[in-house]
């Protein structure tokens, strides 16, 4: 068995998106996968699937679970337990930085490890208030001001490398010391 994190977009942000840690489990185990958990209320979700399953194939099963259990599409952004630890640990900015910073550091999980030509247009938006720095299919930004303060062009990012769902690295560090 092999145990995964699954990070679900937008879900729980606005009163037609609501999901409860039950009808989550549901959906996950309504697609065959064991040993669900959820974590927080922020659409994080715990699993084991059976034998060597292709990542694609547990997104798609997933995400045509929760569409039939929810009534709502949920697009599910995939972390194998090494990469999530490996998230959890990595300190992508200078503790100066970070420590003077007022905002916390915030993972964008990306479908995919985007192109040197996205990266380049990603990095040109950086600034001493918005650092930003690209790890394989994840994003990680410090906000100087806290995420409420800044003027990073979120549209930019976004079009540059395609959809993905944010947690603060506190919140993915919390997840892999309790599950991972």
């Amino acid at each position: 068995m092999a145990r995964y994190a699954a990070f679900l977009r937008a879900v729980n942000l606005g009163s037609n998106r609501k999901a409860s840690s039950e009808e989550l489990a549901a959906a996950f185990q309504a697609a065959g996968l064991e040993d669900v958990a959820t974590f927080q209320t922020s659409g994080n979700v715990v699993f084991e699937a059976p034998g060597r399953t292709a990542e694609a194939k547990l997104v798609e099963a997933i995400e045509r679970g929760l569409a039939e259990e929810l009534g709502f599409e949920v697009p599910v952004f995939l972390r194998g337990a090494d990469r999530a630890r490996e998230i959890a640990a990595k300190r992508p900015f200078p503790a100066r930085a970070v420590d003077a910073s007022k905002g916390k550091v915030q993972v964008a999980l990306l479908a995919s490890a985007p192109p040197a030509a996205a990266k380049k247009r990603v990095m040109s938006l950086a600034s001493e208030r918005d650092r930003l720095t690209i790890d394989g299919a994840e994003l990680y930004w410090l906000p100087s001001g806290g995420t409420q303060e800044s003027t990073l062009d979120l549209r930019a990012i976004a079009s540059a490398v395609g959809p993905s769902t944010v947690r603060t690295q506190g919140t993915i560090e919390r997840l892999a010391a309790k599950y991972f």
